[in-house]
């Protein structure tokens, strides 16, 4: 498989459906030619995948150009047609003259990088990508044909040991998205290890990723297995692929590459069994062409990416994802059609998670737009009491009142059902799991109760 584009919702247990409609999306077949440049006569067609273009090797059109950039241009199919996107190149893209960021492409363009042309001529034909007729894959939710596209690629996907690269948004489920190919995958009964590579000290990241010997450095009280041997039979889910610094970028490709890894401090070379998914919500293409990420990495983790769009990019999706998330909340009831209809106009720039947070917010509070504003939050919330900050964002400053609303609200909740979680949740009808998960999160309750 050579590239694809997934779209993931960040959902629990789902009802298996089956929906009518088509089965497969058609997209139409084209082909690039350079007509000016160093290049000049290559040509490549493409229709159904992302195509690439730049001067490094991986690319789909490779280019002498030295006016262009290493990863300069992508191409991607969409409903609306190709949309080309310059991924922060150095000399820049243009669409017949006009200068662009990203944009449609019309039949006979001509797209000038560096001193390079192109023309984007339709060739007649299309290439067909087959759809899912459920509406669900795993935990993943999704009506969308976007959605059912993926579904119906993920079980070849899961199924083998490719290494995968998420790309998408902050909020998409990404990590989500990684624990269902486990638990998909034959290693499901293996472990699944999280390395989060953004929060992690840069002096720390070798030893969590390879693990130390007792003595390797100051504090190093005892041996300890690093992640990617303690995934042995399992997977290992980099995320936040995308700040791991550049200096550790080397050892993670020789581990990929040889799957074997040296403990610091240590000599033994330990073998392997794991499979490794990554994730990243920058684009690591315009990372390489700032010199901030290797490109040698970078190919080798992408064997297949799958780009998790924002749910601005799905709004199909939202009625079923708050019907979902409202029936978990608010056992037995469904969520108003003024709601839907309201959550359906919102971008959503938190995508699912800001979602889910807001179905969470207009059951709790029972005011459907509490998720818009917080003024109905009751007088005796901390919310209310506390003096503005307006030495932050209002959006910051709104979810900090919301959280400190939500801790006080569960906290006095299980306090009047004397700790029961079945009691508490039957009483304001929510879901039992859903309540354990907010009570662990305000740290209301230990993980293990």
């Amino acid at each position: 498989m050579r590239r694809g584009f997934a779209f993931f919702g960040t959902v629990a247990a789902v009802e298996t459906r089956s929906i009518a409609g088509s089965r497969e999306l058609r997209f139409p077949r084209y082909r690039l030619e350079v007509t000016d440049g160093p290049d000049r006569g290559q040509a490549i067609d493409g229709a159904l995948d992302e195509l690439s273009i730049g001067t490094a090797t991986g690319n789909d059109l490779v280019l002498t150009d030295a006016t262009v950039s290493r990863h300069h241009v992508c191409i991607t199919p969409t409903k609306r047609g190709h949309l080309i996107r310059d991924l922060e190149s150095t000399n820049g893209t243009a669409i017949n003259g006009v200068v662009v960021e990203r944009g449609y492409l019309k039949p006979n363009a001509t797209i000038t990088i560096g001193d390079t042309k192109l023309r984007f001529a339709p060739i007649g034909g299309d290439e067909v990508a087959p759809l899912s007729p459920h509406t669900h894959w795993g935990r993943a939710l999704g009506a969308s044909e976007a959605m059912r596209r993926i579904f119906a690629m993920l079980p070849r996907v899961a199924a083998s040991d490719v290494t995968i690269l998420l790309e998408g948004e902050t909020g998409t489920g990404k990590g989500l998205f990684a624990s269902a190919i486990h638990e998909a995958s034959p290693r499901a009964k293996g472990p699944f290890i999280v390395v989060d590579c953004g929060s992690i000290p840069p002096n720390l990241i070798e030893s969590e990723l390879f693990g130390h010997e007792k003595g390797a450095f100051t504090g190093a009280t005892t041996a300890r297995a690093g992640a990617f041997e303690a995934a042995r039979g399992g997977t290992v889910f980099l995320d936040e692929l995308g700040e791991l610094p550049l200096d550790m970028q080397p050892k993670l490709l020789r581990a990929l590459e040889e799957r074997v890894v040296k403990r610091v401090g240590g000599n033994e070379q330990l073998k392997l069994d794991i499979r490794v998914i990554a994730a990243t919500n920058r684009d690591l293409r315009s990372e390489i062409n700032r010199g901030r990420f290797r490109s040698d990495v970078f190919y080798r983790l992408s064997t297949v990416r799958l780009r998790v769009p924002a749910l601005r990019e799905r709004r199909d999706d939202i009625p079923l994802l708050v019907a979902h998330f409202y029936a978990q909340l608010a056992a037995g009831e469904e969520p108003p059609a003024s709601l839907i209809s309201e959550f359906a106009r919102h971008d959503w720039p938190g995508n699912v998670r800001e979602l889910r947070a807001a179905v969470e917010r207009t059951v709790l509070l029972g005011d459907p737009a509490v998720w818009r504003e917080i003024a109905d939050t009751p007088a005796t919330s901390p919310a209310t009491t506390r003096a503005p900050d307006f030495s932050t964002s209002f959006r910051a400053a709104k979810e900090q009142a919301v959280a400190e609303w939500e801790r006080e609200y569960v906290r006095a909740l299980l306090d009047a059902h004397a700790g029961n979680l079945s009691k508490a949740a039957r009483a304001v009808r929510m879901d039992r799991n859903h309540l354990r998960e907010m009570a662990v999160r305000h740290k209301l309750r230990s993980d293990d109760t």
